[in-house]
């Protein structure tokens, strides 16, 4: 194969959409995936505009419905200062409402093949079992990959352009040059794993993801399909210890420290065979990148940054940035704009989306005022005396934004725990006796972090949103097709 014009290194949903949105425009593109799939991987919790948005631009919409993914309408949490569950639902938001008012829990094995194989057909060549080991790099700019196929034997490709698509394990994202820096805030691990005859939640609500604060952190509690429940615990990086000793042991005793998971688990077996048979542990993985492109070269999903999985956001960070990167190459391939407005674009837009979800789950966290709880010790670095905002501030300006609040520290902070106070307020308001539906989208934070995914599903339907504005001055806007950049 040659002449190529874009090499996408990772086959997760990430990769599968820039891999698509290019090659829909006639371009060629090769994706080089290590593994062979379908294979395991966590964050099945997915959000409406990754369903309605980003597959309807991909064409899979009915490969989603065939495949019976578990419907889901919001969320469900034991959180703040309730002592009852209370449930955020996506139809109480005028973005959402009617059929794209839900999202789906997918076994990623099956969703993430579904967006593969969507690749192939749509003319992306795929090479599984292919270990990218490094970039190309000519006069400053990225040309190409070196990689390992299934042999052993060593290639090089080269292209006009190169995504990372491969995810927190990436072993070419510092390439970009720069360096990863791990938040001070979310410096957690994750131990988890599958139960089979979990409880649900009382309908129409059965489908949501549960998540319970406890004293060591909080729980996730996902349910696949009727039977197949996902379960973890996030915990502080300290705890690292306790899981060390034994993760199927750890993942029980803390169960047992849950009392509305352990309900839930009460009449369920863990699974111990097949794929979902090991109990398993992420750690620090909560990151962003001090940059997201260079000449040739463009970070997408976790290669550049992640956050935390209390709001489902790692899919459609994935996916939108993906669909951000797809719009800049289509763009500077074509000749019409410059690269660099076009990457500067794609960054700035990414930071902005990441900024978003890192201040809601800030909030989130900030509810609980229980001074020996793990949320305490997690939130004494947001204070504003702490050199952790301004760090923070910084890293999520980058060099591209030039957004006053993500500048200006002392502004960002003081806009911020307006926010909070009022997500808080919303969030700890008494649970009803008709339900326990509420509508965050009151709020500002959870306004905000929805926009974009909103914006999304409007381009899906071949709308473009007026209010689409760059977050830069002079910056780029969204053609009418989504797939590409204009000037305003």
């Amino acid at each position: 194969m040659s002449g190529i014009d874009l090499i996408v290194v990772g086959g997760g949903p990430g990769g599968s959409t820039v891999s698509t949105l290019v090659a829909a425009q006639g371009h060629r593109v090769l994706l080089l995936e290590k593994e062979t799939f379908p294979r395991y991987q966590i964050g099945e919790s997915l959000l409406p505009s990754t369903v309605h948005g980003i597959c309807r631009l991909l064409g899979v919409s009915e490969e989603l419905a065939e495949a019976a993914f578990m419907p889901k309408r919001g969320g469900t949490f034991r959180w703040g200062t309730s002592p009852e569950p209370w449930t955020f639902s996506f139809a109480v938001s005028e973005h959402f409402s009617g059929p794209t008012s839900t999202a789906y829990q997918v076994e990623r094995m099956k969703f993430d093949k579904i967006l593969l194989d969507n690749a192939r057909a749509k003319g992306v060549e795929v090479r599984e079992q292919c270990s990218v080991v490094d970039v190309v790099e000519e006069d400053g700019r990225v040309v190409g990959v070196v990689y390992d196929d299934a042999d052993g034997v060593r290639h090089t490709e080269r292209s006009r352009y190169v995504v990372d698509a491969s995810g927190n394990k990436s072993r070419i994202h510092s390439r970009v040059g720069g360096k990863r820096h791990y938040s001070e805030f979310f410096k957690n691990l994750a131990v988890f794993g599958y139960f089979e005859g979990g409880k649900r939640l009382p309908a129409p609500n059965s489908g949501n993801i549960l998540c319970a604060a406890f004293k060591s952190g909080w729980f996730w509690y996902i349910p696949l399909t009727d039977s197949l429940t996902s379960v973890g615990a996030v915990l502080r990086h300290d705890a690292v210890e306790r899981v060390q000793q034994g993760k199927e042991k750890a993942l029980m005793d803390l169960i047992d420290e849950c009392p509305l998971i352990a309900e839930y688990l009460s009449d369920a077996q863990r699974v111990t065979s097949g794929t979902y048979g090991e109990v398993r542990i992420r750690k620090d993985y909560s990151y962003c990148a001090d940059t997201f492109w260079r000449p040739g070269m463009v970070l997408v999903g976790d290669a550049a940054c992640f956050i935390d999985p209390v709001f489902s956001s790692g899919v459609h960070l994935a996916t939108y940035s993906a669909l951000l990167a797809a719009r800049s190459v289509n763009s500077s391939l074509s000749g019409k704009l410059d690269e660099t407005k076009c990457f500067e674009e794609f960054e700035a837009r990414y930071r902005k989306e990441f900024s978003l979800f890192h201040d809601f789950l800030v909030a989130f966290y900030d509810m609980h005022q229980d001074s020996d709880s793990y949320f305490w010790n997690a939130k004494k670095v947001t204070h504003s005396t702490s050199p952790a905002l301004e760090s923070f501030v910084e890293l999520v300006g980058g060099g591209a934004s030039r957004e006053t609040g993500l500048v200006d520290a002392a502004s960002y902070d003081g806009e911020r725990m307006a926010a909070f106070k009022e997500l808080s307020e919303l969030a700890n308001r008494p649970v009803g006796q008709d339900g326990t539906d509420r509508d965050l989208f009151e709020s500002e934070l959870v306004e905000s972090v929805m926009e974009e995914g909103a914006k999304i599903q409007m381009h899906a339907l071949g709308e473009i949103a007026d209010e689409d504005a760059s977050p830069m001055d002079g910056g780029l806007v969204p053609s009418t097709d989504g797939l590409h950049w204009s000037e305003p």
